[in-house]
């Protein structure tokens, strides 16, 4: 009875370690993190570079997606009060028919954003792959992450293994019943990131040699 009973107190103490270490792992990136997201836009210091990260513009249903909307509005008053010189769009360019860095300069320019007051990162495949490039291929040490805020300390854990001075202004978030998937698939990305981190040591896809800001010219 012992025998056919071990089997099962092994496959239970696997998936208890297993959701432990994933609890432990979500509490430890928000926690190490929490103090620099900012919400109040009067909190951020003048004249800083943003970094937006990518998402799709449209949804699979082919509807606008909210948070590339809400990144795009929030993207575009930091500029606009004056807290963001300049803007780097990051995000994934897979092939010609599905460019994220160029519908983000789109959505920008037509909320009246200067084309000339954006550059773009067409190899932010991943969240990782953005914080990297940001400050290895843009030379961004100082940077202000924009994005949804459950996404926010990831981004910002990131960039504080790099020692990077990285706050994170929230673009509005989208409601529960909308975003239940993604923050589920968020959930499980904070632990992968730790081992990106630590344990593979996960580089970013593509590189390249540094490009340097128009705002800097």
């Amino acid at each position: 009875m012992k025998i056919v009973k071990l089997p099962f107190r092994i496959a239970y103490s696997l998936i208890v370690g297993a959701l432990l270490l994933l609890l432990l792992s979500n509490v430890w990136v928000v926690f190490t993190t929490q103090d620099k997201v900012v919400s109040d836009i009067k909190q951020l210091p003048q004249g800083g570079v943003a970094l937006v990260l990518g998402t799709s513009k449209r949804v699979q249903s082919g509807e606008p997606n909210p948070y590339f909307q809400f990144r795009m509005e929030a993207a575009a008053a930091l500029y606009k009060q004056g807290v963001a010189r300049h803007i780097i769009l990051s995000g994934d360019n897979a092939t010609k028919y599905y460019n994220e860095p160029q519908d983000m300069q789109n959505a920008l320019v037509a909320l009246g954003v200067p084309k000339e007051a954006t550059t773009l990162d067409y190899a932010g495949l991943r969240t990782l792959d953005s914080i990297i490039r940001c400050k290895e291929i843009f030379g961004q040490d100082e940077v202000i992450i924009v994005t949804q805020k459950f996404h926010s300390y990831r981004a910002l854990y990131i960039s504080n293994f790099y020692q990077m001075k990285a706050v994170a202004y929230v673009a509005e978030n989208v409601s529960m019943e909308r975003s239940f998937q993604v923050l589920f698939r968020e959930v499980l990305a904070r632990p992968k990131a730790i081992l990106d981190l630590y344990i593979l040591g996960k580089k970013p896809s593509h590189m390249g040699e540094p490009e340097e800001l128009s705002a800097k010219k």
